[in-house]
């Protein structure tokens, strides 16, 4: 079994979906025939990525956004306390049918029947609220009184302050570039932020209550819930100092819920949703994956054009084949490889009978690399690109226990020059690869670098080098003829202008070890 591959060379002046209206991207392709699981992990580890058959690798002090590969501890991981929040949120949605509200609920519904609606005008309330807002900052910047804005005769809407509140939270970002795996990024309770106390605008001087209204003198005075928790926290502290044993029907129930426990937690009886995860090999295609295809790629054109805002007709079947479907890798087994084997898979989110979301992920001898997630538009506000993620991490968890070695779970692509893809550095404890010795480095140690420049050499030792660097080019396989021989030899038999530049740039990037394996298909 061999890995084939064909040189596409350099792609410059592209179209960059991080930066939005930069042309700046740049990157270097192969096309892959067919490829070992082996030799794309041992790529991945040298900053390669895949798309369908298409392997790039980003140039990286050249790119107008670095992108860094990413990997996190799977077994070392604890889930955050958003990350809680978010499976949080997925239970008591299977349980009760309870969405977040203002996350992406509204404009999904003209998507969902036959695409009809998804690009009509605004309501007339809308527009209403919108002309109002645009009065408004008329009458700001020409120092009118606000009132003008509303038209003659008409009073300010009263805004309460809960709705203030609401106005300030983010919407979610999602990634406009489709080799990244999407993600819905929940709001934070950084962007709730109240007015202070003693702003005139929200609380007036304190009173003390007349006789008859007003709280009741013989209670004790209200306290705030962080002052309460506080206490509550110091009391615990002192009793552990003194040694006294804190009372629990469960001991057990004092040990944080780890990641397996949190996802495993039973349903009632009465719940109202039922979710169900299947694997299913997508290269070659299993019978499973066959008879899933239809459903599969209707919810990709679903997701595309509420998320990416594609035309009807643009995501069309064969180019979701190529993308999310075609792969290079070579289905493998291996005694001491996980029971479903390597290679390319999608994971299937079934919701009540029905698939709500797919992740395409490769099973590969050290990682699970995430490729892509897509989900039906209906349930953005659950935040599924976290929640798949974190099932990604559990699955790769319980893959370790059938192959050691296998312990990593790669995210592909961090770029920390894109705020909107910050989030994949909260998955801890993680790694992001040096582009120049090609060395793992904790994150924590990386991102000083990267808040001083977009390109950075992560490795902290400067006499560290490229340990796999190419050393001898004469050793390199080539396929010319249908034979397969070294590097030295075709050069020998070719006849015309020389192509060693071109081979020697190609060997450089993918290291002494792989160019020594793989065919590199010469006409």
């Amino acid at each position: 079994m061999y890995t084939i591959v064909e040189i596409k060379g350099d792609k410059e002046g592209y179209r960059c979906g991080y930066c939005g209206g930069s042309w700046g991207k740049v990157s270097y392709g192969m096309w892959s025939h067919a490829m070992t699981v082996q030799d794309y992990q041992d790529l991945i580890d040298r900053g390669w990525r895949r798309s369908g058959k298409y392997v790039y690798k980003p140039v990286m002090n050249k790119t107008c956004c670095p992108q860094y590969t990413i990997r996190c501890h799977a077994l070392n991981f604890q889930p955050s306390k958003t990350h809680k929040k978010i499976l949080k949120k997925i239970k008591k949605f299977l349980i009760k049918g309870e969405t977040p509200e203002g996350q992406c609920d509204d404009g999904c519904d003209g998507v969902l029947k036959e695409f009809r609606g998804f690009f009509e005008p605004l309501t007339s309330s809308l527009q209403r609220t919108v002309a109002i807002a645009a009065g408004i900052s008329q009458a700001l910047l020409k120092g009118e009184p606000m009132d003008s804005a509303f038209g003659e005769g008409r009073e300010v809407p009263p805004v309460s302050p809960v709705k203030m509140q609401q106005c300030q939270v983010e919407h979610p970002v999602i990634s406009s570039n489709p080799e990244e795996t999407e993600d819905v990024r929940p709001a934070t309770s950084e962007t709730l932020r109240e007015e202070p106390a003693s702003s005139p605008a929200v609380k007036g001087p304190r009173h003390a209550p007349k006789p008859g209204e007003g709280a009741d003198p013989k209670k004790p005075q209200c306290r705030k819930a962080k002052d309460l928790r506080k206490e509550r926290r110091q009391q615990k502290e002192q009793r552990r100092q003194d040694g006294e044993a804190l009372t629990s029907p469960n001991p057990a129930s004092n040990q944080p819920k780890n990641l397996e426990e949190f996802i495993a937690d039973s349903l009632p009886d009465d719940a109202l949703h039922r979710l169900e995860v299947r694997l299913v090999r997508s290269a070659p295609p299993s019978p499973q994956f066959r008879a899933s295809f239809n459903a599969s790629y209707q919810l990709y054109k679903l997701y595309q054009m509420a998320i990416h805002h594609d035309p009807p007709d643009k995501p069309s079947e064969s180019q979701f084949k190529r993308f999310l479907c075609d792969s290079p890798l070579e289905a493998e087994t291996s005694p001491d490889g996980p029971e479903v084997g390597y290679g390319s898979f999608h994971q299937q989110y079934w919701l009540d009978g029905r698939i709500v979301a797919v992740g395409v992920i490769d099973i590969l001898p050290n990682c699970v690399s995430s490729v892509y997630l897509y989900y039906h538009p209906d349930f953005a506000s659950l935040s599924l690109g976290s929640y798949s993620a974190l099932r990604e991490i559990a699955f790769t968890r319980q893959l370790q226990k059938q192959s050691p070695k296998l312990c990593y779970y790669y995210l592909g692509f961090y770029i920390h020059s894109c705020p909107k893809m910050r989030y994949k550095g909260q998955y801890r404890p993680s790694d992001l690869l040096c582009p120049e010795t090609y060395m793992w480095m904790p994150i924590e140690k990386c991102i000083p670098r990267l808040e001083t420049s977009t390109y950075a050499r992560l490795s902290e030792d400067p006499q560290a080098g490229d340990a796999n660097a190419l050393k001898d080019l004469s050793r390199a396989l080539v396929l010319h003829r249908r034979t397969v021989m070294p590097y030295a030899a075709y050069a020998r038999k070719r006849k015309g202008s020389s192509d060693e530049k071109e081979v020697e740039h190609y060997a450089s990037l993918v290291g002494q070890t792989c160019a020594e394996r793989i065919l590199l298909y010469r006409a």
